[in-house]
């Protein structure tokens, strides 16, 4: 089995985020970047599915030479080749043409993603993706399992959970408890080094999209402490201040 996942290269969550240029640019300044979160599960499960099916793992970034670090943590954690199409991930749309070009040629069996990446949260490319190279795409998939050509998968729904079969190839949108995430040991790590990290050229597509302001959220405000027995004072700042009564 031929299987492609596809990671984002995102700021960790713990980084302090501030802009540049009039609020018009990400400011990189110190940030550290990982793999998406919810990538993370879908390298973890697709791991377990290429030890199960004695198959081939490549990892596929968007991006510019400053994610390959990101790569070779994926390649650490399992992933046995690395692809970086060499282009600024601007929109959805051009994020999904480009995988899909690559993925097309390569005839993965199985292509996994995260449901969404952290920075941007669309939820958008693995739908993308899937029309594109006219496959079915499904998303938020929560476990996954291949039985011959077919999957077996539980997707997320509002309410509970729906359970779901289709043929190979397909395109899965991940999150947890798919898998659980893989911590890479001195041994991966040091594989990593010698593992392929290939970088092919991105195809012509103009951004769909362009990003005119950010904007950071409000700061929090002053919070008001009210005796655990003075209910009254409680129910009148709740009603004429916070009006949520």
């Amino acid at each position: 089995m031929k299987i492609l996942v596809c990671i984002t290269h995102v700021p960790d969550t713990t980084s302090k985020i501030q802009f540049t240029s009039d609020n018009t640019k990400f400011d990189t300044t110190g940030v550290q970047y990982i793999i998406g979160p919810y990538d993370d599960y879908a390298l973890a499960r697709a791991v377990e599915l290429r030890d199960q099916t004695s198959g081939k793992l490549t990892v596929l970034n968007v991006g510019e030479a400053e994610t390959e670090p990101t790569l070779r943590k994926a390649l650490a954690i399992g992933a046995d080749e690395a692809i970086r199409v060499n282009a600024a991930a601007q929109d959805s749309i051009y994020v999904a043409k480009q995988i899909a070009h690559y993925a097309k040629e390569g005839a993965y069996d199985l292509i996994l993603m995260g449901r969404e990446s952290i920075d941007f949260n669309g939820g958008m490319v693995h739908g993308m993706v899937g029309e594109l190279l006219g496959i079915p795409s499904f998303s938020p998939v929560m476990k996954l399992d291949i039985d011959g050509g077919k999957a077996k998968m539980a997707r997320e729904i509002e309410g509970g959970k729906e359970l779901l079969e289709a043929d190979l190839p397909l395109v899965a949108g991940c999150q947890e408890p798919i898998a659980e995430w893989k911590i890479p040991n001195m041994r991966g790590i040091m594989s990593a080094r010698t593992k392929p990290l290939n970088v092919v050229e991105a195809i012509a597509q103009e951004a769909q999209v362009e990003a005119v302001k950010y904007e950071l959220p409000p700061a929090k405000g002053a919070v008001k402490l009210v005796d655990k027995d003075n209910v009254s004072e409680l129910v009148n700042l709740l009603k004429n201040e916070a009006k949520v009564l």
